[in-house]
């Protein structure tokens, strides 16, 4: 058991790892090379950075899929332990794996675009956004929280629907694909408000990574306490998505 819970919490460290290499990536090629300085070429916008991140959750669950049921977000994991009969005591070994592959993934990115980041921003004030989320609107709280809770219950409602065995769940193969599209959607569609975190740890684990590399602007330790909303919102979010699909669907169908 122990060697088990072993492996799967080092694939859901990888998984999620892969999620931030991709995504944080994406924001570090966009925010230090796509400001369109004449003469230079433009790499990008916000198109890049929602495509950036869907394929890094794409990657992440084909990775650890098999392994561990690619959770890669405490929001997951905790809607599962509730409605599907994950077992509590990988609960906190997860998220726990989950926040440190996010933190290491966000880690990799920092010293791939060090001497970028130290030329673009060297009072380390203007660039945490690459690793984690910010407000759109910091002096109304309630409108992020509100965007996180229906993101993530976006997210966990699709995610049910696309594996549950009784409605017409997709082949394996298509998982990660599928999973990779819905955030896709949500980030088009419900991106800017709070930065679609929809996961609690893509965003602290690379947050408390900013805080080690010495940004003023953290969100966690600045004086803003902006850190909280795509922690506990995702988190209560992730329970009302995955209660709604239960409620409206899944008891609708007969199980086979």
């Amino acid at each position: 058991m122990r060697s088990s819970v072993a492996a799967e919490m080092l694939a859901e460290f990888a998984g999620t790892m892969m999620i931030l290499l991709f995504g944080a990536g994406v924001c570090a090629m966009v925010a230090l090379f796509g400001t369109g300085v004449p003469g230079e070429v433009v790499l990008g916008g916000y198109t890049n950075i929602t495509i950036g991140w869907a394929l890094g959750v794409m990657f992440g669950v084909t990775v650890s899929m098999r392994t561990s049921g690619a959770h890669l977000n405490p929001a997951v994991t905790l809607a599962l332990a509730v409605f599907r009969g994950f077992p509590w005591r990988k609960v906190v070994p997860y998220m726990l794996s989950q926040t440190l592959g996010a933190m290491a993934g966000a880690a990799l990115v920092w010293f791939n675009y060090r001497e970028a980041i130290a030329r673009f921003d060297p009072m380390l004030e203007k660039t945490a956004s690459i690793f984690t989320t910010f407000p759109a609107f910091p002096d109304v709280p309630a409108a992020g929280f509100f965007d996180q809770v229906l993101g993530t219950a976006l997210l966990l409602f699709l995610v049910f629907a696309v594996t549950d065995e009784r409605n017409l769940p997709a082949p394996p193969h298509l998982v990660p694909a599928l999973v990779g599209l819905i955030v896709l959607a949500i980030g088009v569609s419900f991106g800017r408000l709070h930065g679609y975190a929809i996961n609690p740890a893509r965003d602290f684990g690379p947050r408390l990574w900013t805080v080690i590399a010495g940004y003023r602007v953290n969100g966690l330790t600045d004086g803003t306490h902006v850190w909280w909303v795509p922690v506990a919102a995702p988190l209560v979010g992730g329970l009302l998505g995955a209660g709604l699909y239960d409620l409206t669907i899944r008891r609708m169908i007969p199980p086979r």
